[in-house]
């Protein structure tokens, strides 16, 4: 059996990272959190992971910048955008290292199953 995926949770609303923690844990993913990029960054440095699904306003470092700090540290690690701004624009930084529409998700995401569905989807790709 090949070892769960692992995921990692950014974002500062407690209700909206648990319930995404909750429910990836209920997919059988591997899942982290994170309150902020600063400790999401502290924590990709001794915890490997396979997938992360960012807010983008977080306090301090906002999450584009946490990708782009992610990535280098950790290029094999994939990203997903959770964010709340309709008029967010995906940066072409992330754009060149796979980041895709596809992979931006608005607040409030009523159905999680998105999220279980891009994550394998990710994976399947990368392999």
């Amino acid at each position: 059996m090949s070892s769960p995926i692992r995921v990692l949770v950014v974002d500062d609303e407690p209700s909206i990272r648990n319930s995404l923690l909750e429910f990836l844990e209920d997919c059988q993913f591997a899942v982290s959190a994170a309150d902020s990029a600063e400790s999401a960054l502290e924590l990709i440095e001794h915890t490997p992971i396979d997938v992360a699904i960012v807010d983008i306003r977080l306090p301090k470092l906002d999450g584009d910048s946490f990708i782009l700090q992610a990535h280098q540290r950790s290029p094999r690690m994939r990203f997903m955008i959770h964010t709340g701004s309709v008029e967010y624009k995906l940066p072409d930084e992330l754009k060149g290292f796979g980041v895709t529409h596809d992979c931006v998700f608005l607040k409030p995401q009523m159905d999680l199953s998105v999220f279980e569905t891009a994550i394998r989807k990710m994976m399947d790709a990368g392999e």
